[in-house]
């Protein structure tokens, strides 16, 4: 299988993902700035910018929602159990969208277990020797309503949608 590389930078693709996501509350885990994110915060000074290190959220940062979590340069730096814990957590309860930069050598993960949290790879870059992967995941876009789930396919459709038990 050709693993296929991307022919933008992380930066461009990080700046994109704001772009499109425009958050009003962001949760940044790992890295406390990187260039994209500066832009992103001169062009919409009213996004709130919640830094994390990283690991387990702070109590405060675990009883809020956000709009996006950045999880960059963080899962380089602790263990794999506290990433998988990390990262499952934000998804269930911090954010409707999530965005990972990862080394996957650096980290010592598979893109399997970005999968089993039901993120997708959404890009790669390549430089030198070193491979970043972006993963995302994003509630709206997770799975899309099935065409069975109607009043066609139900035992008696007149009454689809109409009685509660």
């Amino acid at each position: 299988m050709t693993v296929g590389y991307s022919n933008r930078t992380p930066q461009q693709a990080l700046a994109a993902l704001l772009d499109r996501c425009a958050p009003h509350r962001l949760l940044l885990i790992g890295a406390q700035a990187f260039p994209a994110l500066q832009a992103f915060q001169e062009a919409h000074p009213q996004t709130e910018v919640a830094l994390a290190e990283p690991g387990a959220l702070p109590a405060h940062l675990a009883a809020q929602r956000f709009d996006l979590a950045l999880v960059v340069d963080c899962l380089e730096h602790i263990p794999k159990r506290t990433g998988l814990e990390l990262l499952g957590g934000i998804r269930n309860l911090n954010a409707s969208r999530i965005a990972v930069l990862a080394d996957l050598q650096a980290c010592g993960w598979q893109e399997t277990d970005f999968f089993s949290l039901a993120l997708q790879c959404s890009e790669r870059f390549a430089r030198d020797e070193q491979v970043l992967n972006l993963f995302t995941y994003d509630l709206r876009e997770y799975k899309q309503v099935p065409d069975w789930l109607n009043a066609k396919y139900w035992a008696n459709p007149e009454n689809f949608g109409k009685y509660w038990w």
